[in-house]
């Protein structure tokens, strides 16, 4: 093990996690895929040795490594083996095209990629994309099986093999340096490379590992993409606390049921599209988890009516905030003592609640455009703001755009929220999602939670539509449950009994939502079809 910088202080990485759950727990499962299974000294192994292969190939401190994989175990591994070498890891949206994948590829200047093979053609099609003249690897799955074209480049096995693993002590000279890049969705134009640190992504490990428990007997099932927001920093988190990993390389209801009831999973996270997937389910019928599954969902504020179905099928949720930029969560809703005993409505409208900062990230506020704090009177709405240990570095090669985000000294969410009286932030929408109509502020937010108390509906999306006389109004794009009907006026009628009625959907139209790979609903996309090109100039 290096030697400490002070006897006092030693730099703060995710890699000293795995150091330590090596020596404590070395025996224990680590990783389950298929029908293998790894304990932390063989996943170690796995570590060690993806990270002298990559040395071998060239990499070095500062240089980025990109990876376009589902959750597989050497993405997981990745999560290690790049910072261990002082590089930056660069995993990529596995639902990206060509164009995307490359733009990122040429920004980032990867000088190595490891790619499935189901996603090759994104590599080998990027037009431009391959400028910096990268090491391309063919990162097959043997337990999957999956087939493609392969790219010019060796076999992820083959650059494996015969190297000597490289022990897993990280010599970190600068906590504050580089450990991971992510890239925005790019809805607004380029996707932006969100910088993490060591010490931020040590930090928020830590956080997740107290806020949601984790322990050594955690067994978590990895139903969020490891590329988005690296997993919210829960490969190290889970890492650290000598929990399990049970990789998923993709959402599908049954496989997820057989995996909590084969592997006794306690742990999973996802957007509220995930849970509302699997609350819908036929495995889910006359199911009950008993002790409760423990599940963190974020990426969209999840409605009291769906808290409420998961609290029926003994599922625990904790409700998350974040972005990107703040290393995914930086806010959850905790419960406070007393709410265990209110019935599952109204413990669901609190829950339903963004809340307060982790223990880690104390610095929030909703401001007014003056960036004063708005009064703590749940109504008025101001931008939720951050700083701290949970924030960014900033944008990678992108100094314009961190000063923007950075203005004032705080990060600029672009969320609207407000402030309750105990303190606890609710969301009411994105600034861009605001419907102005006639002068008055209408939540996106609000008018959805009411659409899906309707029992005929699944989910909603409401975006404004032009309108002559009040500018813009409210539309709601609805996906009805299966075998379920409901006309227009039926949707109206009853958003009119619940709601304001200025708030109230003018018009409603039935079909599925469009969504990231994470599901979060695109609503840029249902704009666009409401307002053309007068659309992109509000993404």
């Amino acid at each position: 093990m290096s030697e400490p910088t002070g006897v006092h202080r030693d730099p703060l990485s995710p890699v000293r996690m795995l150091e330590r759950t090596l020596r404590v727990f070395p025996d224990k499962t680590a990783v389950v895929h298929g029908g293998e299974r790894w304990s932390f000294r063989r996943f170690a192994e796995e570590v060690g040795r993806q990270a002298a292969a990559f040395a071998a190939a060239g990499v070095g401190p500062g240089d980025r490594v990109a990876f376009l994989a589902p959750n597989v175990p050497a993405l997981l591994a990745a999560h290690f083996a790049v910072p261990l070498l002082r590089a930056a890891l660069v995993a990529i949206n596995t639902r990206l095209n060509a164009e995307e994948v490359g733009y990122i590829l040429d920004h980032s200047g990867a000088k190595l990629v490891c790619c499935d093979p189901e996603l090759a053609d994104r590599v080998s099609d990027a037009p431009g994309g391959l400028a910096a003249r990268p090491t391309l690897v063919n990162l097959e799955d043997p337990v999957a099986g999956v087939t493609g074209t392969p790219l010019d480049g060796p076999r992820y096995a083959e650059l494996l093999d015969g190297v000597t693993p490289l022990p897993i002590e990280m010599d970190l000279d600068d906590e504050e340096r580089v450990i991971s890049i992510n890239y925005t969705s790019g809805t607004t134009g380029r996707p932006k490379g969100v910088m993490y640190t060591h010490r931020g992504a040590f930090l928020n490990a830590m956080g997740e590992m107290l806020v949601h428990d984790l322990r050594r007997d955690s067994v978590f099932l990895w139903t969020l993409p490891l590329f988005h927001c690296n997993g919210w920093c829960f490969p190290w988190a889970v890492t650290a606390a000598g929990g399990t990993h049970v990789m998923l390389r993709a959402v599908e209801p049954a496989r997820i049921f057989a995996l909590l009831d084969a592997e006794g999973v306690t742990h999973f996270n996802g957007a509220p599209t995930v849970l509302l997937m699997l609350a819908e389910a036929p495995e889910a019928k006359g199911r009950r988890f008993d002790p409760p599954l423990r599940v963190a969902t974020g990426g969209a504020p999840p409605s009291p009516t769906l808290l409420a179905r998961m609290d029926e099928l003994g599922v625990r949720v904790c409700h998350l905030y974040g972005l990107t930029e703040t290393y995914g969560p930086h806010v959850y809703c905790e419960m406070q003592p007393g709410w265990e005993g209110l019935d599952a409505t109204a413990r669901a409208g609190v829950m339903a609640r963004q809340g307060v900062p982790y223990h880690h990230a104390l610095h929030l506020r909703v401001v007014d455009d003056a960036m004063g704090d708005v009064p703590a009177d749940a109504e008025t709405m101001g931008e939720v703001v951050m700083r701290g240990n949970n924030v960014m570095k900033g944008y990678y090669e992108d100094p314009e755009a961190t000063a923007r985000a950075f203005a004032g000294g705080w990060f600029h969410s672009g969320d609207l929220g407000v402030v309750h009286p105990d303190g606890y932030i609710e969301l009411r929408d994105r600034k861009k999602d605001i419907i102005i109509s006639g002068g008055e502020n209408i939540s996106t937010i609000e008018v959805e939670h009411t659409v899906v108390k309707h029992p005929a509906v699944l989910e909603c999306a409401v975006v404004a539509m032009p309108h002559e006389k009040w500018g813009e109004v409210p539309k709601a794009f609805v996906a009805l449950k299966p075998g379920e009907n409901a006309s227009e006026q039926e949707i109206v009628d009853f958003c009119r009994d619940h709601l304001a009625h200025f708030k109230c959907p003018k018009a409603v139209e039935f079909g599925d939502l469009p969504k990231t790979s994470t599901g979060k609903i695109q609503k840029f996309r249902l704009r666009e079809k409401e307002w053309g090109d007068r659309a992109k100039r509000i993404n």
